[in-house]
């Protein structure tokens, strides 16, 4: 009997409450429990302290004690005897996961086993919450209408209906494949119905739909040489073997692509503003594409991510209006006209594959959200939206001159400046043979935000620059960061 009461004291020590701290004392009573039994200081079969014993040795109500034990009870902790009191569950692992020294988590992480696919994949980098020079894919938020923007998001909560909170059609809301169906049809050339757009969260997630439905595992598939690392990624989680495919002055060199491979499945290009060069697919390239395609069987994704700023003659085309054996998947997004995290964009799906992605977009997250979708509807339908594109192409436009010649007064003999002709960034290359990754580096501790060109090629061969970015640049600021970028560069 002394032993059983000098236990069941000891365990009572182990346990403590702090009525100064925030949480209830039945939860911190709970977590000291549920703590202990993991790490190990509580093993299967212990007698627990009876509730009233606990309550006095801790000094507090029964209550607190009653409730963290139910808790403990139903998580699977704790199991009742009949006639012996409560015990630490026997049906626990005799030996725990205390970590220790040797069992660190990047120790652990080594040891489990995840896809090979998975394990390839570069570390995850963070997004930088700052905001400078430079950045790629930035727009200028502070010009953006967010008063009107809140206006709709309000009007249309007040009226909104108990269906909204249902879950949706995983194409996406009808009235905004409408609204998208007619915006791209006129201002992109593209041919399609509202029945062919699908609604999904940014280019990012259409282009891994896209290689999902379309391409097995080991599949082939052209990118652009240099082109978008997230194209890359895509490819490289699903186990699929981009094929570098150079690019010139007149876009993808086909003729190329067939020679490195004839029989690859599909084609991931940006014809109308080629990320990062900025050069546009000529008319004859986009002739070549499309008949490799129809011949070979092969799917061309057409990523039309900042098509809508041209500045020295009208917007180019899309690739998919000229398509007419449907081997065109049309991507198209809001992220850089509108903000980021919007986290909208479009698909315009070849009549034949509508099922297939539809299934394969219920199996990832059934549905677009709601009240996004909506707003954004009526921010089109309302001319809001082609007002925004009009107010901002001049401004674009001002920023990039400002820059190209400040690139070229400061940096003429050291850069060579590609691409400025359309979007929110152009490519500059290195004249010499500085690294332009370390540059970028240091660039970006000191809030100047460069993208290295290099780093952009999958093969050997590569040009050294960097992408510049001048949609969040105000052309005041222009000068100075030219300037800085000098410092880097020369230093």
């Amino acid at each position: 009997m002394t032993t059983s009461k000098t236990r069941l004291r000891g365990i009572s020590n182990l346990i403590s409450v702090d009525r100064r701290a925030s949480a209830p004392l039945y939860q911190q009573i709970y977590e000291s429990f549920r703590n202990r039994i993991i790490r190990g200081g509580l093993r299967a079969g212990d007698l627990a302290p009876s509730t009233r014993s606990l309550a006095r040795v801790l000094r507090i109500s029964r209550l607190p004690v009653v409730n963290a034990y139910a808790q403990l009870l139903a998580e699977g902790y704790f199991e009742t005897r009949v006639g012996a009191g409560t015990f630490i569950a026997s049906s626990l692992p005799g030996r725990t996961n205390v970590q220790t020294t040797k069992d660190t988590p990047s120790a652990r992480r080594r040891k489990r086993r995840i896809s090979a696919h998975a394990a390839a994949l570069p570390p995850y980098e963070k997004p930088s919450e700052r905001l400078g020079p430079f950045q790629v894919g930035q727009p200028d938020l502070h010009k953006f209408p967010i008063e009107i923007w809140l206006k709709l998001v309000a009007r249309y909560s007040r009226r909104m209906r108990v269906k909204a909170l249902q879950y949706g059609d995983a194409m996406g809301l009808p009235q905004l494949r409408e609204a998208i169906g007619a915006y791209v049809r006129i201002s992109r050339g593209v041919r399609c119905e509202a029945d062919q757009i699908m609604i999904v969260s940014g280019s990012q997630q259409a282009l891994d739909l896209a290689t999902r439905v379309l391409l097995d595992a080991e599949a082939a598939a052209w990118v652009e040489e240099p082109g978008y690392w997230l194209v890359h990624r895509v490819l490289q989680s699903a186990g699929c073997r981009a094929v570098p495919v150079p690019v010139d002055t007149n876009g993808l060199n086909v003729a190329a692509g067939i020679k490195l491979n004839r029989q690859a499945r599909a084609a991931f290009i940006t014809p109308s503003h080629q990320y990062p060069l900025g050069v546009t697919m000529s008319a004859t390239r986009r002739f070549e594409l499309l008949e490799w395609a129809q011949r070979v069987g092969a799917w061309i994704i057409e990523d039309d991510y900042d098509s809508e700023y041209r500045y020295d003659s009208m917007p180019i085309a899309s690739l998919q209006g000229l398509d007419s054996h449907g081997r065109v998947i049309y991507i198209g997004t809001f992220s850089k006209i509108m903000f980021p995290s919007l986290r909208l964009g479009y698909i315009v799906i070849p009549l034949d594959l509508i099922e297939r992605f539809a299934a394969m977009r219920q199996v990832m997250d059934l549905c677009p959200p709601h009240l996004s979708q909506a707003v954004m509807a009526e921010f089109i339908g309302e001319g809001h939206f082609a007002r925004h594109i009009r107010r901002m192409r001049p401004i674009y436009a001002e920023r990039r001159r400002v820059l190209v010649g400040e690139l070229k007064r400061q940096l003429g003999d050291d850069l060579e400046i590609v691409g400025d002709e359309a979007g929110m960034h152009l490519s500059a290359f290195l004249v010499s043979n500085r690294n332009d990754r370390e540059i970028a580096t240091q660039a970006v501790r000191e809030s100047l935000f460069l993208s290295s060109l290099s780093s952009l090629y999958l093969g050997r061969t590569s040009r050294r620059g960097f992408v510049l970015g001048f949609g969040n640049t105000k052309a005041n600021d222009v000068s100075q960061a030219v300037r800085h970028l000098k410092r880097l560069v020369e230093r």
